[in-house]
């Protein structure tokens, strides 16, 4: 497996509206628009910063997993996403080496990017994503 960078940081809001302020208003972050996941049962919002990005997660339901999150644990990081070359090959590997998935195989998230989460029982109780993009 290889991974090629952080793509990007997911960070849980309550209102992605009230949550962009302080990255585009205090540190100057470019806001580049919404995307409704409705597999996911979440809208979207990247703010790019050099290579990487930040996400903020709004849930669009009360049982989706980012309104879960925010119940359990408040509004902050809720995973951090690696990009990788190809993600089928990542998850298998990773699965050859024990590592618990939440995802088997990849499915379609934002941006048109393959995605996966590795379970956090897995990963010192960090949400881990992994990526790939074309």
């Amino acid at each position: 497996m290889k991974v090629t960078k952080i793509d990007h940081l997911g960070i849980a809001v309550k209102s992605i509206e009230d949550g962009k302020e302080f990255w585009t208003d205090v540190l100057g972050l470019e806001f580049a628009g919404t995307e409704t996941v409705e597999a996911q049962k979440v809208t979207t919002a990247f703010l790019p910063v050099g290579e990487s990005e930040v996400e903020l997660l709004e849930s669009t339901a009360p049982d989706g997993p980012v309104a879960k999150y925010i119940e359990k644990k408040g509004e902050g990081v809720q995973h951090i996403a690696f990009r990788v070359e190809n993600i089928e090959e990542a998850l298998q590997e990773l699965k050859d080496k024990g590592i618990r998935l939440i995802d088997e195989t990849p499915r379609m998230g934002a941006g048109g990017a393959k995605i996966a989460f590795l379970h956090p029982k897995a990963t010192a109780g960090v949400l881990v994503e992994l990526c790939e993009r074309d």
